[in-house]
């Protein structure tokens, strides 16, 4: 799938990228957008639901978002402009809500449970790049990727054994548990609107899935 224009997923990229760029040497903007349960109990600052997805804790940990987010994203993205799925304009407004409905809603379970911790702050893109990677699978479950050599499944599950490993680590702010809510969150969020919009694709999704892996064919 080819596009010569400036995608939703590339400038969500630049956005994230420029705004952690800003907060890794300025602390009072960074404890502004971050996401703390607590100011948003007590202050009822919820914005921070959102703004957290736009932080991140170093080079490294925004490099590997953004990585994720761009080859999964500009998959997805195109692939719900499709005629045969939801069109230009409904595809591009459902992409927002998956990427940003995925940020807030993958910290709702964090939220509960650190309400009360005054010391608890979180940040990262980590509940958005999850729904890309599993709405990505939903469309096309065995396709391979050059870096790392795996089919998108396999990566998947990877990013999320990744992901439970550096949450049980606990040694940072990064919101690694949030890769499971917004992983399911992605994958019902599309199964949802193939339902109600394009139910042909329900049934392409699960021949394409039974259909088992190919030989490596990179994009």
């Amino acid at each position: 799938m080819g596009n010569n224009g400036l995608t939703i997923t590339l400038i969500i990229v630049i956005m994230t990228s420029i705004i952690s760029y800003q907060a890794f040497s300025n602390m009072a903007m960074k404890q502004k957008l971050i996401f703390h349960p607590v100011s948003i109990k007590e202050r009822g600052e919820y914005y921070r639901f959102l703004t957290s997805g736009f932080l991140h804790g170093d080079f490294g940990h925004l490099l590997i978002n953004m990585y994720v987010l761009y080859i999964f994203g500009e998959y997805v993205e195109l692939s719900f402009m499709r005629p045969d799925i939801f069109g230009p304009t409904m595809g591009r407004i459902l992409f927002v809500l998956l990427y940003f409905g995925a940020v807030v809603v993958s910290s709702i379970p964090t939220y509960f449970k650190h309400q009360n911790n005054n010391y608890y702050m979180a940040l990262g893109a980590s509940g958005g790049t999850s729904a890309m990677v599993f709405a990505f699978i939903i469309f096309n479950p065995w396709g391979w990727f050059l870096f790392p050599p795996l089919p998108g499944i396999l990566m998947a599950v990877g990013f999320l054994f990744y992901s439970s490993y550096m949450d049980k680590k606990g040694a940072d702010n990064i919101g690694h548990n949030a890769h499971f809510t917004g992983a399911i969150y992605g994958f019902v969020f599309v199964m949802v609107m193939f339902a109600l919009m394009a139910p042909d694709q329900l049934s392409l999704f699960t021949r394409r899935l039974l259909a088992g892996p190919t030989m490596p064919n990179f994009f």
